[in-house]
């Protein structure tokens, strides 16, 4: 029999452990949090899923947690006391040797997110349980994740992603993608997009379509890289530590879009927006650089 006094020093430990965690991480720029499963698919964006059944899992393999990345540490201890009650029922389950029923789990890219079940992970990493029967739907991912990964390198991981595909498929030596930079996952389709949408306008004079490549040049020459004048003219990066001249383009794009559709005017000069982001961002650049200083401490 499994008394009451032993599963509470038990949930005690954990949350011992989540705490010294957490400060640990904290004095160290490591992340402290489980990661989440709708934040990661909201960058990732898987196209398919796929129901594996049964199988048996690493425990160390599971990163994240669909609803409770809140309530537990990043290596999935308790954080919280309101956790006791069925944390302590289930890991007087285990230590009694009664049969759990499975957990279920999201697989995404070798790794898993916990739909249900996540109490009964807690336990299993405090009591050192290295496998753990899942329900699996696999989603598919281009994109490598990897245990103790934050959401700040996750969107490296697609920006660097998408990069290479929109090189990989559009080959483009006809433009100088060493100034066109973005650091924001979907960039670089919203890119193709633009390019796409002035290729469109260009051919309605045209009797024959104009090839993708040379859309994008005529989008570089005469809507990219003016409006990069414009953010060279306005000081932008200088007001926005770690943006690139990208970045500032889509920026200025899509806040001139909301001015020409609020206004109802599509006559506002490109210089407006600009001046129109200025008004809304009047943190010092000073305090953007100690902020953008201290982000980049942080270890990834």
């Amino acid at each position: 029999m499994i008394d009451a006094m032993s599963t509470r020093e038990d949930f005690s430990r954990a949350k011992t452990r989540a705490r010294f965690q957490s400060l640990l991480n904290t004095l160290t720029w490591k992340n402290t949090d489980l990661l989440s499963f709708y934040e990661v698919t909201s960058i990732i964006k898987p196209k398919s899923e796929t129901y594996r059944g049964m199988q048996t899992i690493p425990v160390s393999r599971i990163i994240g947690s669909e609803g409770r990345y809140h309530d537990f540490s990043s290596a999935f201890f308790p954080k919280r006391e309101m956790l006791r009650n069925r944390w302590e029922s289930v890991d007087r389950a285990v230590l009694s040797d009664i049969v759990l029923p499975p957990i279920s789990v999201f697989s995404l890219g070798g790794y898993y997110f916990v739909r249900d079940g996540n109490h009964r992970v807690s336990v299993a990493k405090a009591q050192g349980v290295e496998f753990i029967d899942a329900e699996v739907v696999e989603l598919d991912s281009q994109i490598p994740l990897e245990e103790g990964m934050t959401m700040k390198t996750l969107r490296r991981r697609v920006v660097t992603y998408e990069r290479n595909a929109f090189i990989q498929q559009y080959k483009p030596s006809y433009l100088p993608m060493g100034e066109i930079v973005f650091t924001s996952p979907g960039a670089y389709p919203e890119m193709v997009n633009h390019i796409l949408v002035h290729k469109y306008f260009i051919n309605q004079n045209q009797k024959e379509e104009i090839p993708f490549e040379q859309a994008a040049v005529s989008w570089y020459k005469n809507v990219y890289a003016p409006i990069v004048k414009v953010i060279r003219e306005e000081h932008l990066l200088f007001q926005f530590p770690g943006s690139t001249e990208g970045d500032m383009y889509l920026w200025i794009v899509r806040t001139w879009d909301d001015m020409k559709r609020q206004k109802k005017n599509q006559n506002i000069p490109i210089e407006e927006a600009a001046e129109e982001i200025k008004k809304r961002n009047k943190a010092l650049p000073l305090f953007r650089y100690i902020k953008y200083f201290l982000s980049k401490l942080r270890k990834d």
